[in-house]
């Protein structure tokens, strides 16, 4: 059950997988994630160390430190007798009901908030892996113009790489609970008014300009074009609201 899971991720075998996790660093990616594209939701309970170890062929040790890596960065918490959760120490039900208090206006509002400074950091902080990754969703999110649902989740997925690469634990925290909102049933709703095949193509080509800036390093330009896409994501809803 354990590898099963983990092999969401997309590693090619549980025997290669663990050949190649051994390390801190290397579980603490794995685990980080799982956790951001939804392998384990918020509240779920991680397996126990000793099966975690077994999963990775791994020290025990090596599994605990990469847990207080996850539990340092806000991703998990310890309960004391009752195991390592997703999220960090509150009531898992509250981001249920946070999220049926917030409407999908209030969500792109919160994200014009935070996404223009995440992403100006990124452009400081982006490694060679951080933009290889992106680059690789964004071929996804371009191939996904006749699938609302797929482009929807790589177009998460690119927007989670950019918080990534911000190097800030707690702005990507902020915008996991973001993500979290963006999966509620306000938001699908909506998805299926807004998500033409021209405005996914108008996205994809926002998408790919914001890559660019990050590449040329441009600490200007990528954060007035994510606002710009942002802007126009808020403009969509309210004209897809009105119809």
């Amino acid at each position: 059950m354990t590898y099963h899971r983990i092999r969401t991720l997309g590693e090619p075998s549980a025997a290669e997988m663990a050949k190649r996790s051994r390390g801190v660093r290397a579980i603490s990616e794995q685990l980080r994630r799982a956790i951001e594209t939804g392998a384990y939701n918020a509240g779920d309970r991680l397996p126990a160390e000793r099966e975690l170890a077994l999963t990775f062929d791994a020290a025990r040790s090596t599994v605990r430190r990469a847990l207080d890596q996850l539990e340092r960065a806000g991703l998990v918490s310890r309960r004391l007798g009752s195991g390592t959760y997703v999220g960090a120490t509150r009531d898992p039900r509250q981001g249920v009901d946070l999220a049926d208090e917030i409407s999908p206006l209030q969500l792109i509002e919160a994200r014009l908030a935070v996404e223009p400074f995440t992403t100006r950091l990124a452009v400081l902080h982006a490694t060679r892996r951080h933009l290889d990754d992106m680059e690789a969703v964004l071929a996804r999110t371009e191939n996904a113009t006749d699938d609302k649902d797929s482009f929807t989740r790589w177009d998460g997925e690119f927007h989670l790489l950019i918080a990534r690469a911000s190097a800030n634990p707690l702005l990507l925290n902020v915008y996991n609970q973001i993500n979290e909102v963006r999966l509620h049933a306000q938001w699908n709703a909506m998805k299926e008014k807004i998500l033409t095949g021209d405005v996914i193509a108008d996205y994809n080509k926002q998408h790919r300009g914001i890559y660019n800036a990050l590449l040329e390093r441009d600490a200007h330009l990528a954060p007035a074009l994510i606002t710009e896409h942002l802007a126009k994501a808020r403009d969509d809803l309210l004209k897809a609201q009105s119809r």
